[in-house]
């Protein structure tokens, strides 16, 4: 009779996940070794961002992903998504961010929005307007992501489990939050070394960015997230992600919000063939 093996556990897909970020080498797809389901998938992000907690990181928020239509073709992926952001993963608007800490990188524009108090998931607010009036700002931002993956190519679950992709992200100027309700269907530009490298519109995310802010309630109480008073919540992509170059600077504007910058150092020699 032969022996039956035991899937690995939360513990173990977690140390993988986060070693393979630590030390920027992509790993084989979880799915790969079977369905991993959507809670377990959660169960592995939880984990990975505690042993980032253990090495002295702090939640700084959460992030959205596949709220645009055109980000969830790109991926192979048609749910809503949500990650933990660290201290340690963001980057000052402006600032430098060292692309050999990653595997194969890409960027995308977003919005973002700075949590209030009353923006917990356990309250009983229930509407779009009441929600927006549970924001103190929003802001122009940019997402750096990283599948710890091989070929960028992965399930929802791989996903899920590899924390949304996370690896970097900035936060422009914060404005008045009661902008928030006028930039349901703005222009968006992603520029690179000045050179016209994506446009669309916020209204990619979800046909109105302030409806990320019901997802983002839901999925945290669904799949135990907290969110705090001066939390950062991205609300997801405006337009497809483009690779981050070796060396550059990158620049995304919203028309009616406002621009973000970071300037990228670094990088190998070999590109992913698929980015």
């Amino acid at each position: 009779m032969s022996a039956v093996t035991e899937a690995p556990t939360v513990a173990v897909l977690a140390h993988a996940l986060d070693e393979a970020q630590r030390s920027a080498t992509p790993i084989e797809q979880l799915s790969a070794g079977g369905q991993l389901g959507l809670g377990a998938a959660y169960a592995v992000q939880h984990a990975i961002i505690a042993r980032r907690q253990s090495r002295g990181e702090a939640v700084s928020g959460v992030k959205l992903g596949f709220t645009s239509l055109a980000k969830a073709r790109q991926m192979g992926v048609d749910d809503i998504i949500i990650g933990t952001i660290t201290d340690a993963m963001r980057v000052d608007d402006g600032g430098r961010f060292d692309r050999r800490a990653c595997i194969h990188p890409r960027i995308e524009p977003e919005v973002a929005y700075l949590l209030g108090p009353e923006f917990d998931p356990e309250s009983e607010i229930a509407d779009e307007r009441a929600l927006a009036d549970a924001i103190v700002g929003v802001a122009p931002a940019l997402e750096i992501i990283d599948s710890r993956y091989l070929d960028f190519r992965f399930s929802l679950d791989d996903v899920v489990a590899d924390n949304t992709s996370a690896a970097g992200y900035v936060i422009g100027p914060w404005v008045d939050p009661r902008l928030a309700a006028e930039i349901g269907n703005r222009g968006v530009r992603l520029e690179i070394d000045g050179r016209l490298a994506e446009t669309g519109s916020t209204a990619a995310v979800l046909g109105h960015p302030l409806r990320a802010l019901a997802a983002a309630r839901r999925l945290a109480s669904a799949h135990g997230f907290a969110l705090r008073a001066g939390m950062v919540l991205l609300a997801g992509a405006a337009t497809a992600a483009v690779p981050l170059p070796q060396r550059g600077f990158v620049e995304a504007s919203i028309a009616g919000l406002g621009r973000v910058a970071v300037h990228v150092d670094g990088g190998t020699e070999q590109e992913e063939s698929n980015v």
